[in-house]
């Protein structure tokens, strides 16, 4: 198999979200971002399945030493070995790959986050990192792109965070700050024991404005010459915010106990939207 197919296969098995934005670019930006898309994965599949902190710890310090050979020009991974054709063609720096593994180095490190500044750098290493990667593949002329895709990264996990609010529960994970849910009278236990009332209510609302106004920062970042070539990630940010409108529709103190998904037509339907209008994410509007 080549790095290549295994790139593909690696983020196949993903069934992400993500994946339709990849119809939307040619050949090479595509592999490229394949590679990348299959890099998180890896890192990310050993904090899900290692239940060990030392075990964790050894896999992603060996990460940290490949990004080093990576940049060295002599990667020893399939993906890794997929990734080394890109570096150069788009500028993609070390140091996002570090600061990627470094987030999940913090998913090991911690299952509770006291306040929404702890909770933003995790956001950045685990989601900015990427964006920023990903813009520089899509391409860009203005420099205030990476700032949109600094906060459409944001923007994204926080949309992860809220969406996944009862499936981390069940993992003994809780992402939103502790001292913000405090403020609504949730505890620990009410999160814990997937409790559904007017208070999970209030926080999932207060969460979700939150990740809207990062959203509406993103776009209102992104400069106009350099939207059609970021449409990939339009398209991803796009189908993550309309999630987040059908989780606020769709009783959200319900979410502890159900997962709010888009089938794969309404997906489509948004791709194709972007596609056309290049930017659709609007104050006050859900963007469908």
């Amino acid at each position: 198999m080549t790095p290549q197919q295994y790139c593909i296969d690696k983020t196949n098995e993903s069934g992400s979200s993500f994946l339709p934005a990849f119809y939307f670019l040619g050949k090479e930006k595509k592999m490229a971002l394949t590679a990348l898309y299959a890099f998180c994965r890896e890192v990310d599949d050993i904090v899900d399945e290692c239940k060990e902190y030392e075990t964790g710890k050894i896999k992603l310090d060996w990460w940290s030493s490949e990004i080093t050979r990576l940049f060295s020009g002599n990667p020893q991974h399939p993906v890794t070995k997929s990734l080394v054709n890109y570096i150069d063609k788009f500028d993609l720096n070390k140091e996002y790959f570090i600061e990627i593994i470094n987030g999940m180095k913090m998913d090991l490190n911690f299952n509770r986050y006291e306040n929404f500044k702890q909770l933003q750098l995790y956001c950045y290493r685990v989601a900015s990192a990427v964006g920023i990667l990903s813009a520089k593949i899509f391409g860009f002329n203005n420099i205030n792109t990476l700032k949109y895709a600094h906060d459409m990264g944001i923007a994204l996990q926080l949309t992860n965070i809220i969406r996944d609010l009862g499936e981390d529960a069940r993992r003994g994970r809780i992402y939103a700050p502790l001292d913000e849910i405090k403020i609504f009278g949730v505890t620990e236990a009410h999160i814990l024991n997937y409790k559904e009332d007017e208070k999970i209510k209030k926080l999932v609302l207060f969460l979700s404005e939150r990740a809207e106004n990062f959203y509406f920062s993103a776009i209102d970042h992104l400069p106009i010459e350099d939207k059609r070539k970021q449409i990939p990630g339009l398209i991803m940010g796009n189908i993550y915010f309309v999630l987040l409108q059908e989780i606020k529709k769709n009783n959200p103190e319900k979410i502890l106990k159900q997962r709010t998904i888009l089938p794969a037509f309404r997906k489509l339907t948004v791709a194709l939207t972007c596609f056309i209008n290049y930017s659709w994410i609007k104050k006050g509007k859900e963007g469908s």
